[in-house]
């Protein structure tokens, strides 16, 4: 077992890093998982989140901009060129976050229940 203290499963979520050490950065770019932990050196290639969190995504938030979208429509009918100008960046960045934070929650759980290649030497 490792010697690394115990990081609390909201904080890894929430900061985006490495589920042994709480300390590395697990991402790449936007949504790309880095290889191994740059600090503990946990390797990550095992770890599998298929489409798991972009199904979530799609389904939630889709759902939560679309009734956003009508009630926006309705109470106050603007044009269309406004709809595109507020919805567009904004389903963009919640989808991404979204999608950071759920991959994060499930390398982590991952991890936390040793169901994947997830080395812990």
């Amino acid at each position: 077992m490792s010697s690394w203290p115990r990081p609390s499963l909201a904080e890894v979520i929430l900061r985006g890093t490495c589920p042994r050490c709480g300390q590395g950065k697990i991402f790449r770019g936007l949504l790309g998982v880095v290889d191994r932990c740059p600090v503990c050196s946990l390797d990550l290639r095992g770890s599998d989140t298929g489409d798991g969190p972009a199904v979530l995504v799609i389904l939630g938030l889709g759902a939560v901009i679309m009734l956003l979208v009508f009630w926006v429509e309705f109470r106050f009918e603007p044009p269309w060129w406004l709809h595109v100008l507020l919805w567009v960046p904004i389903t963009f960045g919640l989808g991404v976050w979204m999608l950071r934070v759920l991959k994060t929650w499930l390398i982590a759980l991952q991890y936390e229940h040793r169901s994947t290649a997830l080395d812990d030497e």
